[in-house]
């Protein structure tokens, strides 16, 4: 049985992977993604180049991971997602390590956290920890057991308490 030998390549995003951005995460998750409380953040300020990363396929651009320069209470974070991996690749360990790579690119910035809005049971085993239940409130409804965050200084948690917003 011949098997295809796939040549993935994880790259910082530019503004050349926008539309395939725009359709992967729309495959992923539709036209309700807009109204999410994470989205809203989102919408307040741009998200930043550096920290965000495609996953490409023998130079097509199958995952995406964004990441948002936000203020959580009184930490300086960055805000994971959207997190997106086409159909045709999921289940092969792409989204796993777009965050693995995220994450350590915000920590060499000197980002105090990573926050997302996410399933426990997936983010956990790459290091998120449940934020405080209700700690943060964010621009619209968000189920508090899935916020979750990786903290990069001492005093995260402590800090973690308030309104969360983009930052410039």
């Amino acid at each position: 049985m011949f098997m295809k030998k796939h040549d993935l390549v994880y790259l910082t995003e530019d503004a050349s992977h926008d539309a395939a951005i725009e359709i992967i995460n729309e495959e992923a998750f539709g036209p309700g993604r807009f109204a999410r409380a994470a989205a809203r953040i989102r919408e307040q300020g741009p998200h930043d180049l550096t920290l965000s990363f495609v996953c490409a396929d023998d130079g097509e651009t199958i995952a995406s991971v964004r990441m948002t320069p936000v203020l959580a209470g009184s930490i300086k974070g960055h805000l994971l997602g959207p997190l997106a991996v086409r159909p045709s690749h999921k289940n092969r360990g792409i989204g796993r390590e777009l965050v693995r790579i995220a994450v350590e690119a915000a920590r060499r910035k000197g980002s105090e956290c990573v926050i997302l809005v996410g399933d426990p049971p997936y983010y956990q085993p790459l290091g998120f920890e449940k934020v405080a239940y209700g700690a943060l409130t964010f621009p619209g409804p968000v189920d508090p057991n899935r916020v979750l965050v990786v903290p990069m200084t001492e005093g995260v948690h402590a800090g973690l308490k308030g309104d969360i917003h983009w930052r410039a």
